[in-house]
């Protein structure tokens, strides 16, 4: 039988990471290159076999935007709390109304300042990104500190690895 001292040495708090682009005007660029050549192929047709899809130019434009977008990711590595943290943090951002577990408005900012170890960031640094990102960005990352305090820890499965090495081996 394991001895608790032992699996106490062992046990991590549970850890995630999240990928955050950054380049907002770069997905902008991306949508506006997008619809042009959109335009332009229910419109161009060749005039010569000698004929250069004007396509061919936008379509090198978009790819180096998404280079330009690709750049701009962040990771943002969350660690989850442990129990006496998390309490004081609920209790710290008590709900306006009974139907709520928390303020709705200060403790999601709070949970990813006190969640994310990487980049470490303080309560206000955390409000200034909060000011820079989206609401689909923020959700993001609120959701992301949630779930590493919320999910219990199993082995992940990936589909992508389990096919390399099944080719390796003969699928034996």
């Amino acid at each position: 039988m394991p001895d608790i001292t032992d699996i106490l040495k062992r046990a991590k708090p549970r850890e995630s990471t999240i990928t955050v682009y950054l380049a907002g005007d770069e997905a902008a660029e991306i949508e506006r290159l997008e619809h042009q050549l959109t335009e332009l192929s229910d419109t161009w047709e060749p005039d010569s076999l000698a004929s250069v899809n004007p396509g061919e130019k936008i379509a090198k434009q978009i790819a180096t935007a998404r280079q330009r977008m690709q750049k701009s990711a962040v990771e943002f590595r969350m660690r989850a709390l442990g129990a006496q943290a998390w309490s004081d943090l609920v209790a710290a951002h008590p709900p306006k109304d009974q139907t709520q577990a928390w303020d709705p408005d200060t403790f999601p900012r709070a949970l990813v300042s006190s969640c994310c170890v990487d980049p470490v960031m303080t309560a206000k640094q955390a409000d200034a990104l909060f000011e820079v990102l989206n609401q689909g960005q923020r959700t993001a990352l609120m959701q992301a500190a949630f779930e590493v305090n919320a999910e219990a820890t199993s082995v992940p499965f990936s589909v992508s690895a389990s096919g390399i090495l099944a080719s390796l081996t003969g699928a034996k």
